[in-house]
């Protein structure tokens, strides 16, 4: 089994700056893809960035320029820095990853996808 464990959200003024960690643990081989989603009061979950094993990024075209995503293959974890936030980035932000585990006995192992249980990022004044 894999937790991830998300940290960093929390209430920000407009303009301001917030860095959210997000650490994978439990049965890990190895993470492939790993990412941000978001869900603002009323609207769909939408994708906010990704980065691959390689190191390839995408962002949503609302947040390019201010967020920055990035991670740390040593410790498991990935970083979503978040800058010049306004109001329409307020939302629950979810932190996945695609992990491969190792498998069970005679098993081989699986590849599956993880969902953090989401942090509050709230921008206002």
């Amino acid at each position: 089994q894999v937790q991830l464990v998300e940290s960093g959200g929390g209430l920000v003024q407009p303009g301001g700056s917030l860095r959210l960690s997000c650490a994978a643990s439990g049965n890990i081989f190895s993470i492939n893809a790993m990412g941000w989603y978001r869900q603002a009061p009323g609207k769909e979950r939408e994708l906010v960035a990704a980065i691959t094993d390689g190191g390839r990024t995408n962002y949503a075209d609302s947040v390019k320029g201010r967020f920055t995503i990035s991670r740390d293959n040593a410790k498991n974890t990935v970083y979503l820095q978040m800058n010049s936030l306004n109001p329409e980035d307020t939302a629950i932000y979810y932190c996945n990853a695609d992990i491969h585990s190792w498998g069970m006995a005679a098993k081989g192992g699986y590849d599956l996808i993880y969902w953090g249980k989401g942090t509050l990022v709230t921008v206002s004044l």
